[in-house]
């Protein structure tokens, strides 16, 4: 009796594959995006993650992210076997699969993540991590008054952290979004959600003393004026790129861990809120998730610091 083909295998020999989900695409070229700028993997492996999570989104089709079970991934993990991969490779499909779903959770773009199921490689340990307070405070205070735009550097920083914001929401902020008296801004998070979040005295001064200081001179380096807060030598509005270079730049230069990025100061303003007490929704509100298990990863990533620090110091640990 012949095999009957898998699904896979006939999308193979169909010649072109059909066309996944636009937000599928999306999400999927954002996710590379990520590993590439924040993450640091080497070139061939995010072609090869490229590679993986592209097939991975022709099985899909035109399938939603946050309908997906446990038993879908299986069923596209057994068509892996059925299609003769090598074992390697599929292994890489799994972590690759399994870091994608950690990252939509993180993102809020699904609920749960039925890939944590699925047994494979701790990939995800290389996605950066959290600062401690003494690193943060030594990061803050990193930009010094010789470097040209430090004013914006001191209080892009103070932003990042102060609020929780997302590389590109920090770079979207407007002079009109602020309320500086009433210390909170607005910020536009992912699919255009607005959301107020609160800002404390530190970072506040930062942007005042930005915009009374340098703003206005690197505003009219631009032909249009700005509505953007942080503002490039040019005139125009910072991007994540120049964000994400910066953090690097002053990273290095205080001697800390070069994997850290833009979202390692999320993962740490989240962290530190949860050790300190704040309520989970509340937590949840500022950083913008539509889902509570979503911020719940931050209280599994603070349990696990605890267990660290047991491991090392406790005599019966």
């Amino acid at each position: 009796m012949a095999k009957r083909p898998t699904k896979l295998e006939l999308l193979q020999k169909a010649g072109p594959p059909p066309k996944s989900n636009r937000a599928t695409e999306t999400v999927c070229n954002e996710f590379l995006d990520y590993l590439r700028s924040e993450c640091h993997l080497a070139a061939n492996t995010i072609a090869a993650y490229g590679r993986d999570i592209q097939r991975f989104a022709t099985w899909l089709g035109t399938g939603a992210l946050n309908q997906i079970s446990i038993s879908d991934l299986s069923s596209y993990i057994g068509e892996l076997h059925e299609a003769e991969l090598a074992p390697a490779s599929i292994a890489r499909n799994v972590v690759a699969v399994r870091t994608f779903f950690k990252y939509l959770q993180l993102e809020g773009i699904v609920q749960s993540n039925p890939a944590e199921l699925i047994v494979t490689q701790k990939m995800w340990q290389r996605i950066p991590g959290v600062l401690s307070a003494q690193q943060v405070e030594r990061f803050l205070s990193s930009p010094r008054k010789a470097d040209v735009y430090w004013q914006r550097d001191v209080a892009m920083l103070e932003v990042l952290y102060a609020t929780g914001c997302r590389a590109s929401e920090v770079c979207s902020i407007r002079v009109r979004d602020m309320s500086l008296g009433e210390k909170f801004l607005k910020c536009e998070g992912k699919g255009g959600k607005q959301r107020v979040v609160p800002i404390g005295s530190r970072a506040i001064a930062a942007i005042t003393r930005y915009c009374e200081e340098l703003r206005g001179k690197l505003a009219e380096k631009s032909p249009h004026p700005p509505e953007e807060l942080f503002l490039s030598r040019s005139g125009r509005a910072l991007d994540r790129i120049q964000l994400w270079r910066l953090v690097k730049f002053y990273a290095k230069r205080v001697g800390i861990d070069p994997s850290i990025s833009p979202h390692s100061l999320r993962h740490s303003f989240a962290t530190h809120l949860l050790a300190g007490g704040a309520d989970l929704r509340l937590v949840q509100e500022m950083l913008g998730h539509a889902s509570i298990q979503t911020t719940q990863i931050y209280t599994h990533v603070e349990h696990s610091r605890l267990k660290k620090v047991h491991q090392a110091f406790h005599p019966r640990a």
